[in-house]
């Protein structure tokens, strides 16, 4: 399959990018690729599990279980709004039917995290978004969305990362100024909001150091010696004007931790909704109608706070989503406020 340049407006023809705020989307939109799908062509076959999340943008694709064809999808169906086969392990194989199907391909876990970033609360950040200014015109999020894209912050629980932004300091730096020193012990996590730094390490025969690496907008550095509890293993200083900023390796160590949740798998969670629970979907409503649990209510993460009122108390609710990530982030603001709630391990990815 080639790679082709993509029409980001494509995006908000499908569920549920078109929800996303529109910085968000563009944000997403660079790093999506449109691709071509020959007819006979697998896009993937059953059982496995790649994490990537596909949209039918022209022509059709086929369904197959068991080498046998089960249905097919054509381009600018009411189907064709969601996407492809979603869950993992695949359930099926894919493939084209039509002599130029066209796919939008997305890393599925940064979709993930983009969507649980957008509905969680970068409205709770909104002073922190002035130090993003670059000259490049992009967004003043964009070093928060790039962050959210590193394997790093992929460790961070969800429902955490609100409290990461609220308790980074801004750290202003001149060009030449040294960040982290090697050998030091590590005291702070960063990130990059504007400017470049430059990562070099000493060795017996250079002291002067060898250039390792240059870093820029939502870039991270300083995350290994906080985790693995050791001192630093290279330099970072700036070499540019800059602006960072900094978690300490108290709250990087505290928030990268679990919040105290109650996970159950499919067979726990189908027992308290028959002890009289309530499933709760906190998906978007374009992916609640196309497919849900049933008795299942809809109440999307961006609007549990103002809802809240609208739980009942006395109510033991399992909360999901796709994946379990926006789902925890949900269950923690409930749990947070005195309501009984659970999170269903691994979301629809996991139900059989």
């Amino acid at each position: 399959m080639e790679s082709k340049a993509l029409d980001l407006g494509l995006l908000r023809s499908f569920s549920p990018l078109d929800g996303l705020k529109p910085e968000n989307l563009q944000s997403l939109a660079r790093k999506a690729v449109l691709r071509e799908l020959p007819s006979g062509r697998l896009l993937f076959k059953e059982g496995e599990s790649d994490k990537r999340t596909y949209y039918l943008v022209s022509g059709a694709v086929e369904f197959l279980q068991d080498h046998r064809s089960v249905s097919i999808l054509r381009a600018g169906s009411p189907e064709a709004r969601n996407p492809i086969a979603p869950f993992t392990p695949r359930r099926c194989s894919v493939r084209g039917v039509s002599n130029r199907a066209e796919l939008i391909a997305l890393d599925s876990d940064m979709l993930d995290m983009m969507l649980t970033w957008d509905q969680t609360g970068s409205y709770e950040v909104n002073e922190l978004s002035t130090v993003g200014e670059e000259p490049s015109g992009g967004g003043s999020d964009d070093w928060m969305t790039t962050l959210l894209q590193t394997k790093a912050f992929h460790r961070i629980p969800p429902a955490n990362i609100q409290a990461i932004f609220m308790r980074m300091q801004r750290m202003e730096a001149k060009a030449g100024d040294g960040i982290i020193k090697q050998g030091d012990e590590g005291d702070y996590f960063y990130v990059i909001v504007k400017g470049k730094c430059l990562v070099t390490r000493e060795t017996p025969l250079n002291k002067a150091g060898i250039k390792l690496a240059e870093l820029g907008m939502g870039d991270t550095f300083g995350e290994e010696a906080l985790i693995a509890d050791a001192k630093r293993n290279a330099s970072v200083s700036m070499l540019t004007d800059g602006a960072l900023m900094r978690l300490a390796k108290e709250d990087f160590r505290k928030l990268l931790n679990e919040p105290m949740l109650h996970w159950v798998t499919m067979d726990q969670a189908r027992r308290i909704i028959a002890d009289g629970g309530r499933w709760l979907d906190v998906r978007l409503p374009s992916e609640f109608e196309n497919m849900r649990l049933e008795g299942a209510i809809n109440l999307p993460l961006y609007f549990i706070r103002l809802k809240l009122k609208s739980l009942d108390p006395k109510l033991h609710y399992v909360t999901y989503c796709d994946t379990g990530r926006r789902s925890s982030a949900a269950a923690y603001i409930l749990a947070e406020r005195g309501l009984n709630a659970s999170v269903l391990k691994d979301g629809l990815n996991g139900a059989s």
